[in-house]
């Protein structure tokens, strides 16, 4: 009875481990260029404004599609489940987490919540592209992007903030 039980309990992980290593690829009904589509990890860090707090930070699994007028963002866990769901389109920008969704004024005003930072979305969208677009207080290196990665940078206003993409080939 012990083996049989050990045995379960061997497979169960096994099968964690594998599921924990899958990406989700959702299901679109659109021609894929009709709207592009990123994947792969993303970090964002946020220093404090005082000295002796710790900078928070928060990386993620994502899946964008779309452009900075209507599009998705989903963002994964380590093991592969998704953290949150992100919408946005005229007049609309809503969260969709652990079964709630929550509608917010804007698409600044959701990435905030989602990330915990302001990111330039127009400009995100732009650099993806291959675009250094300007955004107020932010750069962006764009000069690994052939390789996959992008990072940009916040300074003013503070606190400094840096956005990193790691994106799938």
């Amino acid at each position: 009875m012990q083996r049989r039980i050990t045995g379960l309990a061997v497979a169960l992980f096994a099968i964690l481990f594998l599921v924990g290593c899958a990406v989700p690829t959702p299901v679109s009904t659109l021609n894929q260029s009709e709207r592009p589509v990123w994947r792969g990890r993303l970090a964002v860090r946020v220093e404090s404004d005082q000295a002796q707090s710790a900078p928070q930070a928060f990386a993620a699994g994502f899946e964008l599609t779309g452009n900075a007028q209507a599009g998705e963002l989903t963002l994964y866990t380590p093991l592969g489940t998704t953290a949150a769901a992100l919408s946005w389109s005229a007049g609309t920008a809503l969260m969709r987490t652990n079964g709630d969704i929550r509608s917010f004024a804007s698409l600044d005003a959701l990435i905030q919540q989602a990330v915990g930072a302001e990111i330039p979305v127009i400009a995100l969208f732009a650099w993806l592209a291959g675009d250094n677009m300007r955004a107020a207080g932010w750069s962006a290196d764009l000069s690994q992007l052939a390789d996959g990665r992008l990072t940009a940078r916040r300074t003013e206003p503070a606190p400094v903030t840096e956005l990193r993409l790691v994106l799938e080939k």
